[in-house]
């Protein structure tokens, strides 16, 4: 599904990302730990296609098609798609129009809302006074409607109360067809997931298959979800990876 090659991104000037590697394979959800500054929001807005963030080195690989040079919007009309963490409040557009868009006029928009626990924010201004748990939760309306077969998810339990972050793995589980019976699940396409955690909250909710651990603009090792988490929380982000390196 994604496969990222040697990739080093600048911003203004800057690099920030140092060569990054990594495969997110057809139908597998991946989970993308650091602390902060550590360069795991600029991968995600790099494989969206932000322009701010300029790639010098590497390929982004989608599909088998290089996106490398492509726009933000040509990206999300091939199946990318991406919740902020940190959306912005957008005047003069309401909730529902966003989702229209979000859906090209596709998705069942009452329905969609109802399932999210939102009807009541449909009129209001996008992201307008709503609390943590309504802005994570809206995002992920918008993600649903648009229906990508790659979720780029930043930090998902960031500023959430933990009876939201149950709604919004429920979410992520229907985003990512989690949520039907295998032999069901066979028969629909594919999809796949990159989720930011700081906490590993959202672990506890949604199924992830594998895990990886970023410090200082790469990618310093790759393991079970689970036990490299238990690892940050014995040991720390950079002990946790030497521990991992004299492992190999």
């Amino acid at each position: 599904m994604l496969r990222i090659e040697d990739l080093k991104v600048e911003v203004g000037k800057n690099e920030i990302l140092h060569g990054v590697n990594l495969e997110i394979p057809a139908g597998e959800t991946h989970a993308l730990f650091g602390p902060n500054g550590s360069g795991k929001t600029s991968l995600v807005l790099t494989i969206m296609g932000l322009p701010e963030y300029e790639v010098t080195k590497g390929r982004i690989i989608f599909k088998g098609e290089d996106i490398t040079k492509l726009p933000t919007n040509e990206r999300a009309k091939l199946g990318i798609g991406m919740s902020f963490q940190r959306p912005p409040t957008i005047r003069g557009v309401n909730t529902r129009q966003m989702v229209e868009i979000c859906s090209a006029g596709k998705a069942d928009v009452e329905k969609l809302a109802s399932y999210m626990d939102l009807k009541r924010l449909l009129d209001r201004d996008v992201n307008l006074s709503f609390s943590g748990g309504e802005i994570k939760r809206t995002e992920l309306l918008q993600l649903l409607a648009q229906d990508p077969v790659l979720a780029l998810i930043d930090e998902p339990e960031s500023g959430v109360d933990l009876e939201s972050i149950a709604s919004i793995g429920k979410a992520i589980n229907r985003l990512l067809n989690k949520d039907v019976h295998l032999r069901e699940r066979r028969k629909l396409s594919p999809k796949s997931a990159l989720i930011i955690t700081h906490t590993g909250h959202i672990l506890d909710y949604v199924r992830v298959d594998k895990g990886h651990i970023m410090c200082d603009g790469r990618i310093g090792c790759t393991g079970h979800p689970q036990e490299l988490l238990e690892s940050v929380r014995r040991l720390g982000y950079e002990e946790c990876i030497r521990c991992q390196l004299r492992r190999r």
